[in-house]
Order: structure tokens, then sequence, then C-alpha cells
């Protein structure tokens, strides 16, 4: 943010000549604040914004006040509406594609990934707000001229490289998580593999996941299947069986120094559009959508497996028909009602989310309730269960205490975030 404001600051001294082929660096940066924003929003509810960095802008230090939550979320919705129509009007320039290391001066993909964050604030508000919910996202997925968006060219075989908003590296991360997974602390989570993904006998899990295995009389044994370690073991049943449950693969996950991050990917938005259509449209349009989404994220996720250079050997995408047996022939085929339908659309996208986008995964579990996980009860008292937010850090409530009083009531791990039903 404070660098946003300085921003702001040089940009309002600048003429109305040097403005014009400035407000390109300007509104890319507010995209992606709007999009950081929302996200902070998402974990804590209402977080200073407007009043903050005002020592870039005033020049002297003002502890921010706290912007109430669903009031920024409108805002921010606005605002990307407003980024969407500036970038349709300008073209790209030679610095600004030296100066982006997010999209390379790619105005098509600042405008998908623009609209691309609102339709997914959109679809969070639509549990509480769905009349508006519908009648924005509808308008926009029925004028894709007006509003493109991250969706790989509607193609099962994309390339996530080309089309997904992508953090790639700047430099090769160099760090070795080998000993983590030896000790353990990486196992393959519970619903995720055991329940989601291997009775769909899913093409990712030998990318995803490694089946691992224990030393037997000198000689490792690799384990016979992809199994997760069940959720309800106790730290000593965790110990007896250490070494009998897959982990994360090594490959495409901690042993890529060129895993990039991702911050919007082909497949969440066609899951979006598929919990449109199958709300407050086409459930055959709606299928389309799901099956793509599915499609997609086998794509993605190869394609991280693809990315390591390191010598390690990574591993082929399974053949279209094998792929299209799985989106829709298996566990996971778009078949019951609405109800099952809308689960089968949150489970995948969640799966999707995984553990590249952990806040998002989290947040769509709030807000849809999907998957159905069972969460052993803990032993410490106001801790028993899982958070619905969570709590300010202690550098804001010390020292911004006087702002902290007025969200101190709601400053509670149970209190939920506006846009959860």
């Amino acid at each position: 943010m404070g660098l946003f404001r300085t921003m702001e600051v040089a940009y309002n001294g600048m003429s109305a000549s040097d403005q014009a082929g400035q407000k390109i660096y300007l509104e890319a940066a507010r995209v992606v604040l709007y999009d950081q924003a929302s996200q902070m929003i998402d974990l804590w509810g209402d977080i200073p914004y407007t009043e903050a960095g005002s020592l870039q802008t005033t020049s002297g230090i003002k502890n921010p006040k706290f912007d109430e939550q669903k009031a920024l979320y409108d805002l921010i919705i606005a605002g990307l509406d407003a980024s969407n129509t500036y970038f349709s009007t300008i073209a790209t320039t030679p610095g600004f594609s030296k100066a982006d290391i997010l999209l390379k001066g790619n105005i098509d993909l600042w405008r998908r990934y623009t609209n691309s964050i609102r339709l997914r604030m959109l679809m969070r508000i639509s549990k509480v707000n769905e009349s508006t919910a519908q009648t924005s996202i509808l308008a926009m997925l029925n004028n894709p001229t007006k509003y493109p968006l991250i969706d790989g060219g509607n193609l099962a075989n994309y390339s996530p490289a080309a089309s997904d908003v992508l953090l790639q590296q700047l430099t090769d991360n160099n760090s070795n998580l080998n000993s983590a997974f030896t000790e353990g602390s990486l196992y393959a989570p519970d619903y995720m593999l055991n329940t989601a993904m291997v009775p769909a006998n899913d093409p990712r899990i030998p990318i995803m996941f490694d089946k691992y295995g224990k030393t037997v009389d000198g000689k490792f044994v690799p384990n016979p299947t992809y199994k997760a370690m069940p959720i309800t073991y106790t730290d000593a049943e965790q110990q007896a069986h250490a070494g009998e449950f897959a982990i994360m693969d090594s490959v495409t996950f901690a042993q890529n120094p060129k895993l990039p991050g991702a911050v919007m990917t082909a497949s969440e938005v066609n899951f979006l559009k598929a919990e449109a259509y199958e709300r407050w449209g086409s459930s055959a349009t709606a299928q389309a959508s799901y099956e793509l989404a599915v499609k997609q994220s086998v794509s993605f996720y190869y394609y991280l497996n693809g990315t390591n250079a390191t010598g390690l050997k990574t591993t082929p995408k399974p053949d279209d028909a094998t792929i299209n047996t799985f989106a829709t022939a298996s566990t996971i085929a778009y078949t019951g009602s609405s109800t099952q339908k809308l689960a089968l659309i949150y489970v995948q996208k969640w799966l999707h989310f995984g553990f590249l986008q952990s806040v998002q995964a989290w947040s769509e579990y709030r807000r849809t309730g999907y998957p159905q996980l069972n969460f052993p009860v803990g032993t410490a008292a106001g801790f028993t269960t899982p958070p619905t937010r969570l709590t300010y850090p202690s550098v804001e409530t010390s020292y911004n205490a006087a702002n902290y009083q007025a969200v101190k009531s709601k400053d509670t791990r149970t209190t939920k975030i506006f846009w959860q039903p």
C-alpha cells in the first residue's frame, strides 16, 4: 500500500501529457492491489485501506481506520470494472512491456486478469447478495468481448504459460525440501486423495503425489498404492505408520525450482462459469464448463510437473481419451440433482486450488461448505473447531489500538466474513 500511495503521489504531480503515458503503470498496480486487498478481506474481514499509507500522501503518520468489509468489496468490484474499461482503450508501451514482470505488457491478459478477479469476487458474494451477483456475472458471461476472461481459450489442452496469470521465478529457487519429506510432514491430505481422487482414478494423482514407502532390512520398499494417512490418526499412530502413506510429489512441487505461483488459472474461471450456469442458466452449458475446467486442471498440473528441469523424471500427460473418461464417466461425472452438481463443481475447484492457492481453497470452503470435511475436535479451549476467519495480528492491535476498538468485537475466530452464508 505504501508503494502504491507513492505511485499515486508521483502520478498526481505530473502534467496531463505525462500522466497519459504513465497511467498504465498505475492501473496495473491498482489491479494487483485490488487482488491482494480482496484476499485480505477474505481472511480478516474489515481491514485498513482507504486511510492506509498516509505517510506517502500527507507526509504525516495517521493510524488508518478499519474499512467495513462489504463496502470495500463493492469499491473493489466497481474499481475492477473501471480498470477493464481503461485497459480496453489503450495499447502497451515498450517501457511497460519491459517493466511488467507479471504479464509482460500483454494488455489483453491484463483485461482478462482484471475481469477474472471481479468474477471471483462477485461469485464470492453470491450466497448473501445473489441478485447483484447474478446480474453482474451474467452480464460478464454474455458479453465476452467487453469482459474477456482467463479461460484458456476454452481449450482443454491449453497452455498455462501463455494463458494463466502465474508468478514466475525471478531466480532459481535452490531450497531443497527433501528433509521435510523424510520427516513425513508433507503427507497427502486424507480427503483429497482417499475420497476425492482415488475413487475417480484421477489422472493428476501420479504428478501430485508420490506413493512413498519405508526402509525394510536396509532396502527401500515403495508403497503399493496411493493412500493418504487417515486424519483420525493420533500422534502415536502417525509415528507407528510412518512411511506407509503417500506424500506430495517431489518433481512437481518440493524439488521443482521453477514451480510458479498461481494467481489466476483458466480452470478456476471455468469452474466459476459452471456454477453460474448451473444456478442461473442452462445445466447443459454448466456441464460443458465443468468438464472443460476439470480437463484444464489436468493440463495445468502436468504443465507444473513439466517445468522441472533439474533432471528428475517428469511424467507425460495421459491421452485425451483417458482424460475425457475421467471428466465424463468416473465418479466425478456431472450427474444428479442441481445440488449434487454444484457439489461436484465446488469439490473439484477446491481440489484444483490444492497446495498452491490455499487462501482461495479455504475461502471457497467457507463460502460453499464443500468439501464436507470432518475435523478432529481440538482440546485447547476456544480452539476445538477450525476458525471462520483469522484474528488480527498483534502488531495491528497494539500499534493501531484506537482504531482497533471499532472492530474488536468482531475479532474472534468464529465471526463470519460478510459473504459467508
